[in-house]
């Protein structure tokens, strides 16, 4: 297999282009009595004419 290299700004333009999931967790225990826990669920893309922006009206807050 071929050796390819990717600039990260190719890269982080790939991702947001298509969109990216991102999700995690992270459980904090002691004795195995779980203490924390954190989930996490993130959706990357981008906002443009054929995917809508979150916000009212097109602007950020």
């Amino acid at each position: 297999m071929a050796r390819r290299e990717v600039s990260l700004v190719d890269l982080l333009d790939r991702v947001v282009g298509a969109g990216v999931v991102v999700t995690g967790s992270l459980t904090l225990s002691i004795a195995d009595v779980d203490l924390v826990r954190v989930d996490l669920r993130a959706l990357i893309s981008s906002v443009n004419e054929n995917v809508p922006s979150p916000w009212e009206g097109g602007q950020p807050l």
